[in-house]
C-alpha cells in the first residue's frame, strides 16, 4: 500500500466553481481525475491511501479516501458521473471529507524537516511518505 497526496489547485478550476466545490464533487461522486501525463499515474492502485490537498492560495487538507481502482479510462457511465473534464481517472472508497479542514502549515510543523515536505506542488499526484499520511489525519483529527 502507498500514499499519495491528489492536489488540487486554482488554474485547475480557473473558469468554474472555487476549488473546494470542485473538490466537493468529486468526493461527492466517489472519482478523481488523473491527467495522462501525470506522475505516478501508472503506480497508483487499489487499496493505496490518499489526502486530498487544496493548493495554493488555501494549503489544506480537506479530505482522505482509499483508492477503489487504478487509473482508467472513464467507462460511459462513469463519464456521465464525473463532475470534471478529465477523461480519466481513479475511484475512491471509504471517503471521509474533514471540516474544519487540517492546514499544511500544522502538517509541516509535525513532519519536522524534511527535503521532500512542502505546501505547493506541481503534480496533481504526490507520492507521500506513511509518516507524512499520519501526520495530516492527526492534525484533521485533532490531535
Amino acid at each position: 500500500m502507498a500514499h499519495y497526496l491528489f492536489n488540487l489547485v486554482r488554474s485547475d478550476a480557473a473558469d468554474g466553481p472555487p476549488v473546494r466545490e470542485l473538490a466537493a464533487g468529486f468526493l461527492a461522486v466517489g472519482m478523481w481525475g488523473v491527467d495522462e501525463d501525470g506522475p505516478h499515474r501508472d503506480a497508483v492502485a487499489a487499496g493505496d491511501l490518499i489526502l486530498i490537498y487544496l493548493g495554493s492560495p488555501e494549503r489544506v487538507f480537506v479530505g482522505r479516501a482509499e483508492l477503489a481502482s487504478a487509473v482508467h479510462d472513464w467507462t460511459p457511465s462513469e463519464a456521465q458521473s464525473y463532475p470534471g473534464d478529465s477523461s480519466s481517472g481513479v475511484l475512491l472508497a471509504q471517503i471521509e471529507e474533514w471540516d474544519p479542514p487540517a492546514p499544511m502549515e500544522t502538517v509541516l510543523s509535525r513532519i519536522g524537516p524534511s527535503e521532500t515536505a512542502k505546501a505547493d506542488f506541481r503534480a496533481g499526484v504526490v507520492r507521500i511518505t506513511a509518516d507524512e499520511y499520519e501526520a495530516a489525519v492527526a492534525v484533521a483529527a485533532g490531535l
